[in-house]
C-alpha cells in the first residue's frame, strides 16, 4: 500500500470517527463561521453539515446565549487555554431536545461544553473546537438526588400533623432569631398559644377530633404569618411563634385577629360542630432577657395568665 493510500485511509478513519462518535464536535474559525459540524450536531439540530459549512454559528442559532459565548471564546483564542462549561453553570448551550427514554422528564439536554482552542501549524490559534457532551442522565439523577435530599431536610423539620415547624426545629430557629436580638438589637416578640379546654374535646369527640382541631387551629395560624415569622408545633395542643422585628404592642394586634378568628370559626367533625378557642402569651425581647429559656418562660407566664382570667384572650408579659 503506498503511503498516499495509507494517509487517505487514516483520514478516511478520522473522518468516520469524527461523524459516529457519541459527542458533538463543531469547529468555527475567528469569525464564528463552521467549519465542522458532525453527525451527533446533525442527529440533535436536524441540521446536516454540508448545509451549515461555512455559515455563522451565532446567526444560524439565534438561540444560543451568544454574549456570554462569544467572551468565553474570546479568552480561547487570546490565552490559547480550553475552558469547560459544566451543565450546573448552564444546563445547556445547544438547546436540542431531550430524547432519551430513562430521562423523559428532562425537556431538553443537559450538556457539558469543552472548548478547545485549535492551532495552526504556526502555532497561531485560528479556530475552536466546541465539544458537546449529553450528560443527561448525570444531571437528572443528580437533580433528583437533591430534590430528595431537600424533601427529607423538609420533612425532618416538620411535624407531621400540621405542617408547622417541629418543636426541634422551630427551637433552632428561636434561636437565630435570639442570636440577632443580641448581635444587631433587633425586637422580636415570642407568642405562645394554647387550645383551650382541649382535654374536653378529646374526651367529648374522640382523638381524631383533636387532630381535626390541631391541624384547623395550625391552618389558621399559618395563613396569618408574614413571611419573616415562623411558627411550630410546641407540643400536643401548643404552638410557638416568633414574629421577627415586631414590639409586644404589635404581636397583641397580630394575635387578637388570629383568636377573634379562630373563635370565629367552627370545626366540622362526622356532622358536629365543634367551637375552638385559645388563649395566648406574649413576651418580647428587652435587655432582661439574656437567654432564650428566661424569653420561653417569660411568654409561658403571660399563657398561664390569659388562662387564669378566663382563656380566649392575649397577655402581654410584664
Amino acid at each position: 500500500m503506498s503511503n498516499d493510500q495509507s494517509a487517505m485511509n487514516e483520514l478516511h478513519w478520522l473522518i468516520d470517527m469524527v461523524q459516529t462518535i457519541e459527542v458533538g464536535l463543531v469547529v468555527i474559525d475567528s469569525d464564528y463561521n463552521i467549519q465542522l459540524w458532525n453527525g451527533f450536531m446533525e442527529n440533535h439540530s436536524g441540521v446536516s453539515p454540508n448545509s451549515i459549512k461555512g455559515d455563522n454559528l451565532f446567526e444560524k442559532f439565534p438561540d444560543l446565549p451568544a454574549k456570554w459565548l462569544k467572551q468565553k471564546m474570546e479568552s480561547v483564542f487570546l490565552l490559547k487555554n480550553r475552558t469547560f462549561i459544566s451543565w450546573e453553570q448552564r444546563p445547556y448551550v445547544f438547546q436540542f431536545k431531550n430524547y432519551r427514554p430513562v430521562t423523559g422528564r428532562a425537556d431538553y439536554m443537559y450538556q457539558n461544553i469543552t472548548l478547545l482552542p485549535l492551532a495552526s501549524l504556526t502555532g497561531k490559534i485560528t479556530h475552536i473546537s466546541i465539544i458537546v457532551y449529553d450528560v443527561t442522565d448525570i444531571a437528572v439523577n443528580k437533580l433528583q438526588l437533591k430534590a430528595a435530599n431537600e424533601q427529607l431536610e423538609l420533612l425532618s423539620q416538620t411535624d407531621a400533623l400540621t405542617q408547622l415547624y417541629n418543636r426541634r426545629h422551630w427551637q433552632d430557629c428561636m434561636e437565630k432569631e435570639f442570636d440577632r436580638y443580641a448581635r444587631y438589637g433587633d425586637t422580636a416578640s415570642l407568642v405562645m398559644i394554647d387550645i383551650d379546654n382541649f382535654k374536653v374535646i378529646n374526651d367529648k369527640y374522640g382523638h381524631s377530633a383533636g387532630d381535626k382541631v390541631i391541624q384547623h387551629t395550625a391552618y389558621l395560624l399559618k395563613q396569618a404569618l408574614r413571611d419573616t415569622d415562623f411558627a411550630g408545633r410546641y407540643g400536643g395542643e401548643e404552638f410557638g411563634v416568633v414574629l421577627s422585628k415586631t414590639t409586644a404592642e404589635d404581636a397583641l394586634n397580630f394575635t387578637e385577629r388570629l383568636r377573634k378568628r379562630i373563635e370565629a370559626s367552627e370545626v366540622s367533625f362526622e356532622n358536629r360542630l365543634i367551637k375552638v378557642t385559645v388563649s395566648i402569651g406574649i413576651n418580647d425581647l428587652d435587655s432582661q432577657i439574656d437567654n432564650i429559656s428566661t424569653w420561653l418562660s417569660g411568654a409561658d407566664k403571660a399563657l398561664y395568665i390569659a388562662k387564669q382570667e378566663g382563656r380566649n384572650k392575649s397577655v402581654i408579659h410584664q
